[in-house]
């Protein structure tokens, strides 16, 4: 059984994948507590993996965007590879990066967390993060290129920290943009499901 804040159908908002169609498993609950999480990922029902797999396979999408919360906190291998199986679809994984992720997991999104040493990650030593996401919370950007989730072929994306304040979310996404056109390693990630009003 696992706890389950949310399944819904939309498209991935953020990163590489930007514009996707995907179906979205939350999974409820997170080891951190960031002060610009901007996810109500704390309730969820019990849910078995039948019951997941039937909710999933009412979608049709070709990839599955495990989330959270932080969804490492309650899959394993053998979760992934069922999912996989049973939908015929490819598993991607938004994770904060300090616990393992499952092997079978397609694309690997680390989200980092301001703070968070880069030596309390625990990581598969053959594999590294496709994408890394930052919120731009001012911070230094340096140490997330010594990340151990960072490789030679991971893209980097850097995302203004969102605000309910009109005028200070539009501070933040300038500061960003000025980042990224000084650090051509960095591309600007926006999260388009705000300004599409969608899921």
């Amino acid at each position: 059984m696992r706890r389950i804040n949310e399944i819904f159908h939309s498209l991935q908002g953020e990163g590489y994948h930007a514009g996707v169609s995907a179906v979205f498993v939350r999974f409820a609950g997170c080891n951190l507590q960031c002060p610009f999480c901007d996810t109500s990922h704390q309730e969820g029902i019990m849910m078995d993996d039948s019951e997941i797999i039937r909710a999933v396979n009412l979608h049709k999408a070709d990839w599955i965007i495990l989330t959270g919360g932080e969804p490492t906190l309650q899959i394993d291998d053998e979760f992934v590879s069922l999912l996989k199986r049973a939908t015929g679809k490819r598993v991607a994984i938004e994770t904060n990066g300090t616990r393992p992720v499952p092997r079978e997991v397609d694309w690997i999104t680390v989200s980092p967390k301001e703070g968070l040493a880069p030596e309390a990650a625990q990581y598969p030593t053959d594999r590294k993060a496709d994408e890394i996401k930052v919120v731009d919370c001012q911070q230094d950007l340096e140490p997330y290129f010594t990340s151990p989730w960072y490789g030679p072929d991971t893209r980097m994306y850097l995302q203004p920290c969102y605000v309910a304040d009109a005028e200070q979310f539009n501070e933040n996404q300038l500061h960003a943009v000025r980042r990224v056109l000084d650090d051509p390693r960095w591309s600007l990630s926006v999260q388009i499901h705000r300004y599409l009003q969608i899921p």
